[in-house]
Order: structure tokens, then C-alpha cells, then sequence
């Protein structure tokens, strides 16, 4: 037996002599892998598409050319990464019932409701994608723009449902449970669960600023390589802007969910801080991991912790052994939790310095092009912030743990038990990464074709030609 068969062997008999079945760590893996790679597309679902109305619209109401340019090929984008996004969301569905049946097996009545209702949101906005990019040629111009006004709307009703399943897990309600089985389900109860706000909201907010930021990075790199026109300083300014406006409203958000989770969830408002032991006076700790029970490594700040939860030194901040044994989380887990939390508040401060940097060039009347270290900063925006939104859910997943549904469903109970996954998970990381590539490849292909074609082919019968702004193209300075 080779070096890897060994370590699989060994892994396979300490997660049996800790009473997990060895099922349990492909499938964790796995659902991570999926869910890591379809959140990314959740962003440009809800908020490319807000950002394609607000160029069409300027486009219509301001008769620019520019923007109705930007709008055709946000679209085309929007719909490659639609169809991404349904292939990769349909894989997570089946994989719900494959890999952990105990869940919707015990608890699909109420689970699987919210997973009905995004369903409908999912066909109303294939129907008016297709609408909207079908109707470039053929339709009115305010005809064609409201076609394309239910697309980020029924976007972001099926997030709102994922997110109702998801914060049902964190905040189990509407449900009666006897003997382990759900007897009872009272739907709007289970949707509007009370962590369904303070996740949506949050949820909302970060893909706005993801989608924002990552379409202001592609064209500062635009402008960082020469290409110094309106079209590429129009398509900066309504993604950069879109983003930098809601960071701070991110920031508002997240402060009063951290608080919420002090209250609610305490297990894991002590893995975000990285607390071992109940206590008063708590400093906040940067960094750091947790090692046999103790803090190792992390910087503390006196005293902090314990003011941003209670607004008070004196606040008592409840710690792991408080946690019954079988319930508390392992010294990874929460490790992972709060390094994790520390990626996504740090990098959120870095955005909202960044759009503090733009409001000073603005106000100084800066040439954009000639900011080049904040062009390069806003190149890098994109990424950074993808990585919030990637550092968010791994704290509400990890913080969750080793609860499926919390209080009533341990994730080893909720795992299968047949067979063995890690073939399934290599198969599904082949093909997720065959369609990954393709659709890199689409994306190239569209951005060399309107490259070569430049900045002046909008194909529509309220295109060039037609407006006041098609003689200012690629004059002036952006307003």
C-alpha cells in the first residue's frame, strides 16, 4: 500500500474511532467545492444585470451610445455566466439528496420549501434573459429595457430563497419535530426565519460589491493598458461606483449581525473571537489560531471584543466551554472561523479605503488614467472582494459546525452512509473545472471580438448614429 492509501486508511480509522463515518469528509469537501465555485456566480446573477439596466437606461434617457455599448455586452456576459450558474446549481440540488439524505430525509418538508420557490425564480429569469438578449434587434428601446428589468429581480428573489434554506439551518423555526421527524410545517415561518434578514441583506450587499468592483477592475485595466476612452471610463465608473457606495453600508450591516450572532448563536460568536473561556473585559484577537484549547499567535487588543459586542468593557462574552462536548466545535473549525473572519474584515476595510481613495481624486479632479497605483489597486478590488464573500460563507458554514441544522441535526447524522465518495468528488471536480474553462474561454473569445470591433458597434435600432452623445465618443471627461 502506497504513502496515500496509508493516509486514507489512518484518516478512515480515526474518523471511525470518533464516531464519524468516513463518508463525512469527501462530502464536506465536496459540498464546499460546489458551493465555493457556484457563489461566485450569484454576484453577477443579481447585480451584472443591475449594472446592464443602469447603462441601458443612461443610454436611453441620455441618448450615449457608450453606455448602451456597455449595456449589449454586460448582457452577453450576464447570460454565459447564467448558464454556468444553472449547470453548477443543479449539481448542488442533486447533491443535497446524494450526499446528506439524513437532512432532507428527516427535514426536506421544511427545507425543501425554499428550494420550490427559488425554482420559479430560476425559470422567470431564463424566460426574460432570453427576452432581453433576444430583443436586442427587434424591439422598441423602452419595450427591450423593461424586458430586462425582471431579470436581477427574479435573481435576487431565488437568492432570497437559498438564503431562507441556508439561515433556516442557523435559526431552525417554523417547524414541529417529534421523535426526530417534522410533523408540522408552517412555510412562512421557515422562509422568514430570524436569521433570514440579517443574511439576506448581507448577501445582497456583497454582490453588489462584488460584482461592482470586479467589473471596475476589468476596465481600470483597461485604462491602466492605454485605453484611454469614455466607454472604458463609463464602464469604470458605474461598476466602481455601484460598489464603493455600499461598503460602508456592508459595514453597518455586519456590525449589527455580529451582534445578533452574540445573542443567538454563541458557539460561533466564540469561534469568531477565538475564545476558549467565558470571560468579561474580552480582547479582540487579529490572527491567531487555537491549538489544544489555547489562543496561539494572535495579536490582541485589549478589552475590544467585549465593546463591539455590548458596547461595554464588562460585556460577557460566552466561550467554547460553554459548548456541550458533543456540540463544540473541533480547534480547526474554529480556527478556520475566525481567520476566516479576520480575511473578510480586512479586505472590507482595504474597499472601503479604495473608495475613500476615488472620492479624494474626485474631489481633486484627478485624471483618472493618470492614477496609476489606484488604477492597479482597483485591478486587484475585484479578487479582494470575491475573497469577502468567499471568507463570509466559510464563516457561516464552519461557524455552523458540526451542526447540519443547529440544535437539531448533527452533520455526521446527516451524511450517507453508502459507498465511497472521493471518486464522486474527483468526478465532479473534472467537470467542474471542464466547464469552468469553457466558459474562460467564451469570456476570452467576446473580449477579443470587441476588441478588434472597438468601441462603436452597438448593433440596435436606437444605436449609433441616433444620439447627440455618438459625435462625443471617446472626447470629454466623464461626468
Amino acid at each position: 500500500m502506497g504513502k496515500t492509501g496509508q493516509g486514507l486508511a489512518t484518516l478512515a480509522h480515526h474518523l471511525a474511532a470518533t464516531g464519524e463515518p468516513h463518508q463525512l469528509l469527501p462530502a464536506r469537501q465536496q459540498m464546499a467545492f460546489t458551493l465555493g465555485f457556484h457563489i461566485v456566480l450569484v454576484p453577477f446573477g443579481v447585480a451584472l444585470t443591475t449594472l446592464m439596466l443602469i447603462a441601458n437606461y443612461r443610454g436611453l434617457r441620455r441618448g450615449d451610445d457608450d453606455a448602451l455599448l456597455l449595456a449589449q455586452r454586460w448582457s452577453k456576459v450576464a447570460a454565459v455566466l447564467f448558464a454556468v450558474g444553472a449547470i453548477s446549481g443543479t449539481v448542488l440540488s442533486f447533491e443535497l439528496g446524494i450526499l446528506w439524505p439524513g437532512l432532507m430525509g428527516r427535514y426536506g418538508a421544511a427545507f425543501g420549501f425554499p428550494f420550490a420557490i427559488e425554482g420559479l425564480f430560476f425559470f422567470l429569469e431564463a424566460i426574460f434573459v432570453s427576452l432581453y438578449i433576444y430583443g436586442w434587434n427587434r424591439m422598441s428601446p423602452w419595450a427591450h429595457f423593461l424586458t430586462g428589468v425582471p431579470v436581477p429581480l427574479a435573481s435576487l428573489g431565488g437568492t432570497a430563497a437559498v438564503i431562507a434554506a441556508n439561515s433556516w439551518m442557523n435559526r431552525p423555526e417554523g417547524v414541529t419535530v417529534r421523535d426526530g421527524q417534522v410533523v408540522a410545517v408552517r412555510p412562512v415561518d421557515v422562509f422568514f426565519n430570524g436569521a433570514f434578514w440579517y443574511e439576506m441583506l448581507h448577501m445582497f450587499l456583497a454582490a453588489y460589491i462584488v460584482a461592482g468592483f470586479a467589473v471596475a477592475g476589468v476596465y481600470a485595466v483597461g485604462l491602466l493598458r492605454g485605453r484611454d476612452t469614455r466607454y472604458h471610463r463609463l464602464g469604470f465608473h458605474i461598476g466602481f461606483v455601484c460598489a464603493a457606495v455600499l461598503v460602508p453600508a456592508q459595514f453597518i450591516v455586519g456590525d449589527t449581525i455580529a451582534r445578533y450572532v452574540f445573542q443567538a448563536e454563541p458557539a460561533k460568536f466564540a469561534a469568531i473571537e477565538l475564545l476558549p473561556t467565558t470571560g468579561r473585559h474580552v480582547p479582540e484577537t487579529l490572527g491567531g489560531i487555537l491549538l489544544d484549547g489555547r489562543v496561539r499567535y494572535g495579536l490582541r487588543i485589549p478589552e475590544v471584543a467585549s465593546v463591539l459586542a455590548g458596547f461595554r468593557p464588562s460585556t460577557e462574552i460566552k466561550g467554547l466551554e460553554a459548548v456541550p462536548p458533543q456540540a463544540r466545535p473541533s480547534d480547526a473549525a474554529v480556527s478556520t472561523v475566525h481567520l476566516a473572519f479576520d480575511i473578510m474584515v480586512g479586505l472590507s476595510c482595504v474597499l472601503l479605503a479604495l473608495g475613500m481613495w476615488f472620492a479624494w481624486l474626485r474631489w481633486r479632479r484627478h485624471p483618472l488614467v493618470r492614477q496609476r497605483w489606484f488604477l492597479r489597486c482597483c485591478a486587484l478590488s475585484g479578487p479582494a472582494a470575491l475573497a469577502c464573500l468567499w471568507s463570509g460563507w466559510v464563516v457561516t458554514e464552519v461557524g455552523r459546525q458540526p451542526w447540519t441544522v443547529v440544535g437539531l441535526l448533527f452533520t455526521k447524522d446527516a451524511v450517507t452512509r453508502q459507498g465511497d465518495i472521493w471518486p464522486f468528488f474527483g468526478a465532479v471536480v473534472v467537470i467542474y473545472a471542464a466547464v469552468g474553462t469553457g466558459a474562460l474561454v467564451v469570456l476570452h473569445a467576446m473580449k477579443r471580438r470587441w476588441q478588434a470591433e472597438g468601441d462603436t458597434a452597438v448593433d440596435v435600432p436606437y444605436g449609433p448614429g441616433t444620439h447627440a452623445g455618438h459625435a462625443e465618443r471617446g472626447r470629454g471627461t466623464e461626468s
